[in-house]
């Protein structure tokens, strides 16, 4: 078991929750890059994931560089595509879409970037992602070409969390998109982290801290924050 995901694992047993900051490096100004650091360090997450959909290589080398740099916590790959590898950072989510039916996001892009990552240091957690909303219009749904699962649908994303878990994958990712209007909602955080063994993560939507708070109480072992972030609004 890689350090990471031993992390992870002992939050879930000791019931410690995590938070995660989401950076897309395209979406940070170079030249502000030691504001955003400073940023980071206020809040003081357990990670810091970086990924986009459109991230260049070179530009995610030298963004996971600069980070890695200046803060004391893991610089986590959340990748947008199979090229968005860099041996820079501590660790990567290898994720796999399986609320989609789209192959190439279930295990299509994984064997184009398992040689790269068989070769590197890098730790690595392969994560069920799990796509939950009723907005088709979110950039994972866009760029995926996958419906999510629908925000009332519970028993469909617990038996597609199960399904993940017993396919041997170590962690649960439930995504509302991007920029979502609403977040996955807390009974299906709930219903899952009840029933599933493998740590769970919660992304999309999350603008404050009363709900990271929410997502915790609901069973969330990490959550994970972005356009809030990148807004400025969560504090």
């Amino acid at each position: 078991m890689n350090p990471l995901y031993r992390q992870l694992v002992k939050a879930k047993k000791n019931q410690q929750k995590l938070l995660a900051i989401l950076i897309d490096p395209d979406k940070i100004d170079p030249e502000n890059i030691k504001n955003t650091i400073k940023k980071i360090k206020k809040i003081k997450p357990d990670w810091l994931l970086i990924g986009g959909s459109l991230i260049s290589v070179k530009h995610l080398n030298k963004s996971v560089k600069k980070f890695r740099k200046h803060l004391d916590i893991p610089v986590v790959i959340f990748p947008g595509n199979p090229l968005q590898i860099s041996y820079k950072a501590d660790g990567i989510l290898f994720l796999s879409l399986i609320s989609g039916r789209n192959p190439e996001y279930l295990i299509g892009n994984q064997v184009i970037a398992a040689p790269l990552l068989h070769r590197s240091d890098l730790d690595i957690i392969s994560t069920g992602y799990i796509l939950i909303g009723d907005e088709h219009t979110t950039s994972v749904s866009y760029i995926s070409n996958t419906l999510p699962v629908p925000s009332a649908k519970t028993d469909i994303a617990l038996a597609t969390a199960l399904a993940g878990e017993m396919l041997g994958l170590q962690s649960i990712y439930l995504e509302a998109g991007s920029g979502a209007k609403q977040t996955v909602p807390l009974k299906t955080v709930r219903t899952i982290s009840r029933e599933i063994n493998i740590p769970l993560i919660v992304g999309g939507g999350i603008k404050s801290q009363k709900e990271i708070l929410q997502m915790w109480n609901a069973g969330a072992d990490m959550v994970v924050v972005g356009t809030a972030f990148e807004n400025g609004t969560l504090k």
